[in-house]
């Protein structure tokens, strides 16, 4: 049976790469505050650099600025990936930075939304409402989502490690231990991973060592100050993959995108090369 990760993974080993592509227009990178330019920024981007990327992650909230105008050119963008993974005859997976998160009734619209309308494979969602606010997104296992667990802003701090008690348990765990934990059991249908920030590396360490398996989404490398090698070591599965390096700013903003991408994905391999042959 197909599943989101199955999916992925079959896009990893046909790129041999772990490179999420964030498309982020940010209105300071764009030749004119519109929703027509963040389109183009982003189709730029996609052209330059699909045959690096492992999975694109459109960011919804630089889109949605533009109002109705920023959703179609958001479709646009979406309707090039899938035009450009025909041309290569590779499906390119799409995750949609969303970071959703409400009550069942809610979630559902919002699951349509995102699957049905706009026509994407994934969604971040926060994991806070409880399960029930994320089952209307995985009851079709092709479809996938990544929740919240430890965030790469320095605010994560303030929630995502305070110790908790989980029901049944005599000892206390870090939330997002907890969270990854959960993640874990509810992923039945093999489409539930994790967004775990590389500027935590040894709090990512932690959260491999407690859910081996899992995927995780991980921002942070570049201009949030994360390091490439460190998130490698720390969050790389035992075959090497398991690990989807978001990276955004560092590549739109280079003089040549496809360069910069393929200089990253170089990076990874060669690191990844590296740790597996140590162990």
């Amino acid at each position: 049976m197909e599943t989101f990760f199955s999916f992925l993974e079959r896009r990893v080993d046909d790129c041999s790469s772990l490179l999420c592509i964030g498309l982020d227009p940010h209105v300071n990178d764009l030749t004119a505050p519109s929703a027509a330019s963040a389109r183009d920024f982003c189709l730029n981007l996609v052209k330059q650099t699909s045959r690096y990327a492992a999975a694109f992650k459109p960011n919804a909230a630089f889109f949605e600025v533009f109002g109705a105008d920023g959703w179609t050119a958001l479709k646009d963008v979406i309707d090039a990936i899938r035009e450009e993974s025909n041309r290569m005859g590779s499906m390119i997976p799409v995750v949609l930075d969303a970071k959703r998160g409400d009550i069942a009734s809610t979630a559902g619209a919002y699951a349509k939304s995102a699957f049905e309308n706009l026509g994407v494979d994934c969604i971040t969602l926060s994991p806070y409402l409880g399960k029930d606010s994320i089952e209307p997104f995985i009851q079709n296992p092709e479809k996938g989502v990544f929740l919240l667990c430890k965030t790469s802003n320095a605010g994560s701090m303030d929630l995502q490690n305070l110790l908790v008690m989980p029901v049944g348990s005599d000892n206390p765990m870090p939330m997002y231990n907890y969270v990854a934990q959960l993640a874990q059991q509810w992923n039945m249908n093999n489409n539930i991973g994790i967004v775990v920030g590389a500027t935590h590396p040894q709090i990512m360490s932690n959260i491999r060592a407690s859910v081996p398996e899992m995927w995780f989404l991980a921002p942070g490398i570049g201009a949030q100050g994360g390091e490439l090698e460190l998130a490698l070591k720390s969050g790389l599965r035992k075959d090497g993959k398991g690990i989807l390096i978001n990276v955004s700013r560092s590549i739109a903003r280079a003089e040549k995108p496809s360069l910069a991408a393929a200089e990253l994905r170089d990076s990874i391999l060669g690191v990844r090369s590296s740790i597996i042959g140590n162990r």
